[in-house]
């Protein structure tokens, strides 16, 4: 897999490159923002660069992180997983909303790193074949109120206004979302949705179920079973 490695400290870059290599990837290291986004442009010809999977490191020395962030999702639909020392949910909501993917905060484990960046490829990879094959599918729908989910177009609406999703947002709704009123396990929500039984996703799973409730503006719509994991509650039509 080819990656893009966004890290001005040249030291952090070559240890992490190498980590990489030894894991078969292919790194492009930009040591900006504007290196990054140079990166992910079309090339003279018309072709577009390649990524499995963009790696952000949000503390650039010529651009804010998050707008970065914000820019290459404008130009790619190649995941992204930010890095940051911004550990409190606010901020990790923020960059979902610009389009992240996912989130390493530092200082985090390799393991832990490798682990994120094969779940986000295996994802998107899902999700390119989904949309491969939703022209010849029926469109399927989920209606829950003033809530609308199309399965195979992966488009999310409320009082018909589309509301843009990160890909494990639309997963992890639309999984709550088939079974209205039923109780998921959290357990079972990480294995669904991030093909994983690794307990440090549960942070990450509190940290989408909030941003869902944020972007639809429904608090109520997702609810917490303490002890157990979240059901969703069907609103009114």
């Amino acid at each position: 897999m080819r990656l893009l490695l966004v890290e001005d400290d040249d030291h952090v870059a070559a240890a992490l490159s190498a980590i990489l290599a030894k894991h078969g990837f292919t790194v492009t290291h930009a040591r900006n923002g504007e290196e990054a986004l140079q990166a992910v442009l079309p090339t003279a010809q018309g072709e577009r660069p390649s990524y499995g999977v963009i790696l952000l490191d949000l503390g650039l020395p010529d651009q804010d992180g998050y707008q970065v962030c914000g820019r290459i999702r404008k130009l790619t639909t190649t995941p992204v997983i930010m890095v940051t020392a911004r550990g409190d949910v606010r901020s990790r909501i923020h960059g979902l909303n610009l389009g992240a993917d996912d989130y390493v905060v530092k200082p985090y484990d390799p393991g832990e790193l490798l682990a994120r960046i094969h779940a986000v490829s295996r994802r998107n990879a899902g999700a390119e074949e989904a949309a491969g094959s939703a022209g010849a599918a029926e469109a399927a729908l989920l209606r829950l109120g003033s809530v609308t989910i199309e399965l195979p177009t992966r488009r999310v609406s409320v009082d018909g206004a589309s509301v843009p999703l990160t890909r494990k947002e639309f997963d992890l709704l639309a999984l709550l979302a088939q079974r209205p009123g039923v109780v998921f396990r959290r357990e079972q929500i990480i294995s669904e949705v991030w093909h994983t039984s690794w307990e440090g996703t549960g942070r990450t799973l509190e940290v989408h179920v909030a941003s869902l409730r944020s972007k639809l503006r429904m608090p109520a719509l997702i609810e917490t079973v303490r002890g157990v994991g979240y059901r969703l509650v069907a609103p009114a039509a």
